[in-house]
């Protein structure tokens, strides 16, 4: 395996998770995958949307194109980057880079507050959506950083049909990391992926890892939330 990348020194990077209240699902339909997979892309910038349902509609129909006009402002004013993640029905892991001063609590304030208005709003409910605030590890080495994206793209395993299909899954970056990344600038798997010499390897890696640790963490973590 190369080691291109250096780990050290760079901007912090956390594993962030959070699940339904009640371990209910959070996603009932490809609709609400999609929408807070958008969310998930127009969040990193630190800029205020009043068309987000008309971007959703387009994003719906048309995937990644129709975020071309809004790219720039949000690179621009960017404050977290995603590195991975998946979308389970009723959970979800992602790993970000925090750019910006407190860039993590904005970014994830603002996407569990849009989600759930959404989520609310559709399926006429009220009250909280998610178990807790967010929960949040400092990733504190690259052994950590790779053993963590192996969890990730393979959570979704654990779903009827999917077990050894993972790599197909479309509600996880794992198929963007072994074929064509479907979200360009919003998705930055580079300080990944530079440390493989192939997409190939970094897939072998993925199903060889032992990740036993991170289900251990997900669980304690979730069944005693912060404060």
């Amino acid at each position: 395996m190369k080691r291109k990348h250096r780990f050290e020194g760079e901007q912090p990077l956390f594993h962030i998770f959070n699940r339904g209240v009640e371990k209910r699902d959070i996603f009932l339909d490809d609709s609400d995958r999609k929408r807070f997979l958008l969310l998930l892309c127009i969040l990193q910038g630190d800029v205020f949307f009043n068309h987000i349902s008309r971007l959703a509609r387009e994003f719906g129909q048309r995937g990644r194109l129709a975020l071309e006009e809004v790219e720039k402002n949000i690179m621009d004013a960017r404050i977290v980057e995603l590195v991975n993640f998946v979308l389970m029905p009723n959970h979800f892991h992602l790993t970000l880079k925090e750019l910006k001063e407190d860039g993590i609590t904005k970014f994830m304030s603002r996407l569990g507050n849009s989600f759930t208005k959404y989520f609310n709003i559709k399926y006429m409910r009220s009250g909280y959506l998610f178990g807790s605030c967010f929960h949040r590890r400092l990733i504190d080495s690259n052994e950590y950083l790779l053993h963590l994206s192996a969890y990730t793209h393979r959570n979704p395993r654990e779903l009827k049909g999917w077990k050894n299909k993972e790599h197909n899954y479309p509600w996880s970056s794992y198929q963007d990391y072994t074929a064509l990344n479907r979200w360009g600038r919003f998705l930055e798997s580079s300080i990944i992926l530079d440390q493989f010499s192939s997409a190939k390897e970094y897939d072998d890696f993925v199903k060889t890892s032992t990740t036993k640790e991170f289900e251990n963490e997900f669980e304690t973590s979730v069944a005693n939330p912060p404060g």
